[in-house]
């Protein structure tokens, strides 16, 4: 396919999440260009399940996902200051509770 001005056309990028079996959650397999979510989903059935792996796949535009940045993870997942009751290790052990 080409676009108007004779280039080629690019397809969205999708990104690809799989199911292994009833109960678990689906987990990232990839990710894989498409020009709809149809087609998106067929081709993500021939490229991540093959071996019939897969119960459940789940298509999502790649522009959809929004991602927290990992260079400021130290900021971003810090627990805020004076919140540390949020937190077992905050609290010391009893010595009426001997299996803890």
């Amino acid at each position: 396919m080409r676009r108007e001005d004779g280039g080629p056309e690019i397809w969205p990028l999708w990104e690809v999440f799989v199911r292994s079996s009833r109960g678990l959650s689906h987990v990232h397999a990839g990710s894989l260009h498409a020009p709809d979510a149809e087609l998106a989903l067929h081709n993500a059935r021939d490229l991540y399940t093959r071996r019939g792996e897969g119960v459940s796949i789940w298509i999502v535009p790649s522009v959809a996902i929004t991602a927290s940045d990992p260079d400021a993870r130290g900021a971003f997942f810090e627990s805020p200051q004076g919140k540390d009751y949020r937190y077992p290790t905050a609290y010391p052990a009893s010595a009426d509770v001997p299996h803890l």
